[in-house]
């Protein structure tokens, strides 16, 4: 395996060195190595498989790798990437959600070769005393000055004392399995790099950090399982396929490379056929088709590819849907919403997710009139007529 890859693809920081962490690779030394997850959601967007692909390298490779479920930390949650507390999960929720994520994961990440386990098995026997000596390896300031809870505080947001201790948390995570080296996205770098001191100041070990890159959602935003810009693991073929499709030109190179396991040479091909003047649409499909077969399969994907050109290329009248004209532009939109409703179809129109005669029209304001060619979201195609 090309250990330089591994190392630069997906691969945003590398903390406290890349050439450090080669040079301790192409030892023969096996490192431990986790991923660690909170169980808050059933769902996995094709973002939350980044990390889960490279932690799959790392079994390939032979190192010693380890699933870690967060079962104990979820129960206080991780605002490193939100500006407002998360809810409070139920032991029980916590559980129910990791069978899910589980059953998604697989699409990644070979269990058989990975051990999985759950933080409660040492954080919950941890005594007060052992806690207090933990939280004297940081200092609060550490942790206010970050930038999300920096601005909860400036909004007077409320921010939980029991927060603080998440970092905390995370690093003896780290220090408790005698972490080599910590995979996970950007917005763990400062809860990943607890477990670097934890390691340096308790057992004078340097350790590291591998910190991937993230993919923009559908929206040109940060994917976010709460922004409605996500592409689900269970999302349709079709689904995928028009997302996908759906996306800005300028996405393309990041999919190809994050969200894929062409090899990076072809990635480069393309990326290049891009650069010089090739086909989007053309290269946006054979994305879009790749996705599709390593989720669901070449069949699965075939079908989309031929059910997106009827629909949205060839505009076939069987495809083409009767959209009765409601009162407002939201309510004509809203029905054909993935989650029904006025609001989510303000969202969508905002976002640029619905075109008019083959024009985005983001003013929720805007009144379409009978005859006119409208597509919403990914996948529906139709045509505005008079509401019975």
């Amino acid at each position: 395996m090309d250990i330089d890859e591994v190392l630069t693809r997906e691969v945003v920081n590398i903390i406290p060195d890349k050439e450090e962490l080669k040079k301790l690779l192409l030892s023969d030394k096996k490192l431990n190595v986790y991923l660690g997850i909170d169980p808050t959601a059933t769902k996995i967007h094709i973002g939350n498989a980044v990390p889960l692909r490279k932690l799959q390298k790392f079994v390939e490779m032979g190192h010693n790798v380890t699933f870690l479920i967060g079962d104990f930390t979820a129960l206080i949650g991780d605002t490193s990437d939100k500006e407002g507390e998360r809810p409070i999960l139920t032991s029980e929720e916590i559980t129910q959600n990791f069978q899910t994520y589980k059953k998604q994961a697989k699409k990644f990440l070979d269990f058989s070769k990975a051990k999985v386990r759950f933080n409660s098995e040492w954080l919950k026997k941890l005594d007060f005393t052992e806690i207090v000596k933990l939280c004297q390896q940081f200092t609060l300031g550490d942790f206010i000055s970050r930038e999300l809870i920096k601005k909860r505080l400036e909004a007077g947001k409320k921010v939980r004392f029991d927060e603080t201790l998440y970092p905390v948390m995370q690093g003896y995570d780290s220090y408790f399995m005698n972490t080599d080296l910590q995979i996970g996205s950007a917005d763990q770098t400062f809860n990943m790099q607890a477990g670097r001191v934890l390691q340096k100041k308790l057992r004078h070990k340097e350790t590291f950090v591998l910190v991937t890159g993230y993919i923009m959602g559908t929206d040109g935003k940060k994917m976010s399982k709460s922004m409605g810009n996500a592409i689900w693991l269970e999302d349709t073929p079709d689904d995928i396929y028009g997302k996908v499709m759906s996306l800005e030109d300028s996405l393309i190179p990041q999919y190809l490379e994050l969200a894929t396991n062409l090899p990076i040479v072809a990635v480069q091909e393309k990326v290049k056929q891009l650069s010089g003047g090739g086909n989007p649409i053309t290269i946006k499909k054979e994305l879009a088709f790749q996705i599709v077969s390593e989720l669901h399969g070449k069949p699965a994907a075939k079908e989309a590819q031929e059910n997106f050109e009827k629909t949205f290329q060839e505009r076939r009248p069987e495809y083409n849907l009767k959209i009765p004209l409601r009162e407002t532009f939201a309510g004509t939109v809203s029905p054909f919403v993935s989650n029904p409703s006025v609001s989510a179809a303000k969202r969508l129109i905002k976002q640029g997710g619905v075109d008019v005669n083959d024009k985005s029209v983001t003013d929720v304001t805007y009144q379409p009139k009978i005859g006119d060619q409208l597509r919403i979201g990914s996948q529906t195609f139709g045509t505005v007529v008079e509401e019975k």
